[in-house]
């Protein structure tokens, strides 16, 4: 092989080599911001030590903030989809909307202006259901969570039913509050993710698995 040759198979080898990870932004509010826990034990981190272990190359970007409703989520997601560039979005809003007792219509409206967001910039969506407690009412708390189901199904987009699934009712897995899950509950919580996201991660370019 000339020599030229070489030098240009071992520059494209090298490119190729360092082609950038693909990555998952995860959007949500303090359940996934890691409220009251310490730094590397909220869910998005053991994320990413999970995806690793599977043998994916895909960087977790969690920009997440405590307090975060679906409408100040779907007014900052424009500019982080420009800044990240995902290739998956996690999207875990509506928590906060349903404790202020948000009508789900203006829920559901936010969801989906955000999942149009991110369709257009070339990323895929995991919707993340949430619940409301019993004390809400059995009209409002049935009518919040269909929410998230309806939207799914609307908008052809993958769900996680709800984020909390199968320890919502364990007190010993949640902080003092009662509302946030403690560090002991962070490895439950990726497990429920990874049903609803690896089936996203199949279709992959040889960039984005080892």
């Amino acid at each position: 092989m000339p020599l030229r040759s070489i030098a240009t198979f071992l520059f494209l080898l090298l490119f190729a080599g360092a082609a950038p990870a693909a990555s998952i932004l995860v959007w949500g509010d303090s359940l996934s911001a890691g409220y009251g826990l310490k730094p590397g034990e909220a869910w998005p981190t053991l994320l990413q030590t999970r995806l690793a272990r599977e043998g994916f190359r895909h960087k977790v970007v969690n920009a997440s903030v405590s307090g975060e409703t679906s409408a100040g989520g779907r007014s900052r997601l424009p500019a982080a989809l420009a800044e990240h560039k995902p290739d998956v979005v996690i999207l875990e809003l509506g928590a906060n909307d349903g404790l202020r007792g948000l009508k789900p219509e203006l829920l559901a409206a936010n969801l989906q202006a955000m999942i149009t967001a991110t369709h257009e910039a070339g990323a895929r969506v995991l919707l993340v259901g949430m619940r409301m407690p019993p004390n809400y009412g059995p009209a409002y708390t049935r009518r919040f969570s269909d929410t998230f189901a309806d939207v799914a199904r609307t908008q052809k987009v993958a769900l996680v039913p709800f984020l909390l699934e199968g320890f919502a009712e364990r007190p010993e897995l949640f902080q003092a509050d009662g509302i946030h899950p403690t560090a002991q509950a962070q490895p439950l919580i990726v497990e429920i993710v990874w049903k609803g996201l690896e089936p996203l991660l199949a279709p992959l370019s040889p960039s984005t698995r080892r």
